[in-house]
């Protein structure tokens, strides 16, 4: 019998829990220390790095390391604090603490940087010099070290069951992907992809959930009726940007357009991506409804090749039963991520895709966007399965324990976390 996720989950499209072993309980996130998270970039890419600029390696690339804070407004503080543009590869939580690394798009004119520069929940380090910026292939995924607390009853046998089950766990974009407890991304991205531009602004600046905070609530019920009460404009916190931008483009009679845009492109391009995200967690929860194998591939499945000891993805093929694969290769199989490109197959995950596009009124042509192009997304490939390496856990005392693993980039540690834990309220637990 499969075990229903809870309400919350189902609004981001995650109906099912993956593993049959009764959560444990606890909480995450109780504070930034709680929660660490550390890129794993390609080694090759870090032992090519120039420790000075020359003409064949004029790219700065920087460590950054933050805490309470998520990575697009890190890096807008960083701008404002140092004049740098920098780019990253990887998005990371608020709720953390965090290592990634970044680089800017051009060559810094001003030479080596001759120390480490602290914003106090920002500390930017320059790492060395490339021949190019860092770039998403750089990246391979990502290693954590979780603590939870408040666990009522920790029994390790439990927990060694749990890990004996992980490689079946379904591969779900986490909460976080859709705004945690406001999960509003997506719908902003739907709008945005049916062309209702004045409807994506004010989802932006007026939904909510019963999940929000009440203050939250409270001021956009105020935005509902900015223009008639323009001095809700002081009440709007300083956390709220993107609802202070919106606001104030709106109150000097700027189009929904033009409004969008006065969010960052980081942030921007996210909301299309949380609608791609959200049809990805619906088929893949159609998928384990009837019962599909995420870890098997069949005839026709389009898989990823991946080395057993490595998180770094191959090839993707289609898998054929008569095809023998080298030792230590493994396939995984692939859901797509809808977008302009978007053909579907005849495999049986394509077809369930096709379903859920079918229902939403939408074809592969709307996800090119002629009025914001910079929002366009031509689709991808995503593992079925949650690919985990070095799970390991240890007990710390009576109501809590740590646990340690890496997983590709991409995949969200906190959909390890609920399997692990199976919270009655996520937003309760720290999700």
């Amino acid at each position: 019998m499969k075990i229903p996720s809870p309400e919350i989950d189902k609004l981001a499209g995650i109906e099912y829990y993956t593993t049959s072993v009764n959560g444990i309980g606890g909480h995450i996130k109780k504070n930034y220390a709680d929660f660490s998270v550390r890129e794993i970039v390609s080694e090759n890419f870090l032992n090519q790095l120039s420790p000075a600029p020359e003409r064949r390696f004029p790219f700065p690339i920087y460590r950054i390391e933050k805490k309470g804070i998520d990575s697009s407004h890190a890096i807008m503080l960083l701008k404002k604090k140092t004049g740098l543009n920098l780019k990253i590869v990887g998005m990371k939580d608020a709720k953390a603490t965090t290592v990634q690394y970044a680089s800017t798009n051009r060559s810094n004119k001003t030479g080596r940087m001759t120390s480490d520069y602290d914003t106090g929940s920002v500390r930017l380090s320059l790492v060395g010099y490339a021949k190019k910026p860092i770039e998403k292939n750089n990246l391979v995924g990502n290693a954590f070290k979780i603590r939870i607390t408040n666990i009522k009853n920790i029994r390790a046998n439990k927990i060694t069951k749990f890990s004996s089950e992980i490689d079946f766990m379904g591969n779900y974009y986490g909460l976080q992907r859709f705004g945690s407890e406001r999960l509003v991304t997506h719908l902003v991205g739907e709008a945005i992809l049916k062309r209702q531009f004045s409807r994506a602004v004010e989802i932006l600046m007026t939904h909510t959930t019963k999940y929000d905070s009440r203050f939250s609530i409270e001021i956009r019920e105020k935005l509902r009726d900015l223009r008639n009460n323009p001095s809700v404009m002081q009440e709007i916190p300083r956390g709220m940007d993107i609802e202070r931008n919106l606001a104030r483009e709106i109150l000097n009679g700027k189009d929904s357009i033009t409004a969008l845009r006065s969010i960052p492109i980081t942030i921007r391009r996210l909301f299309v991506q949380a609608f791609q995200a959200f049809l990805f967690n619906k088929t893949l929860s159609k998928a384990i409804e009837n019962d599909f194998s995420l870890i098997k591939p069949i005839n026709n499945d389009l898989c990823f090749e991946v080395n057993k000891n490595s998180l770094e993805f191959g090839k993707i093929r289609k898998f054929e039963t008569q095809k023998n694969n080298a030792k230590d290769i493994i396939n995984l199989p692939i859901i797509r991520l809808p977008g302009y490109s978007f053909q579907p197959g005849n495999n049986r995950f394509d077809k369930i895709l096709k379903e859920f596009m079918t229902l939403e009124n939408m074809t592969a042509k709307d996800f090119f966007i002629k009025e914001m192009q910079e929002l366009s997304e031509s689709g991808g490939f995503r593992q079925a399965s949650f690919y985990c390496k070095d799970f390991a856990y240890s007990i710390d005392d009576v109501e809590s324990l740590t646990v340690e693993f890496a997983a590709p980039k991409g995949s969200y540690a906190t959909i390890l976390l609920r399997e692990l834990i199976k919270p009655a309220n996520p937003v309760a637990a720290g999700f």
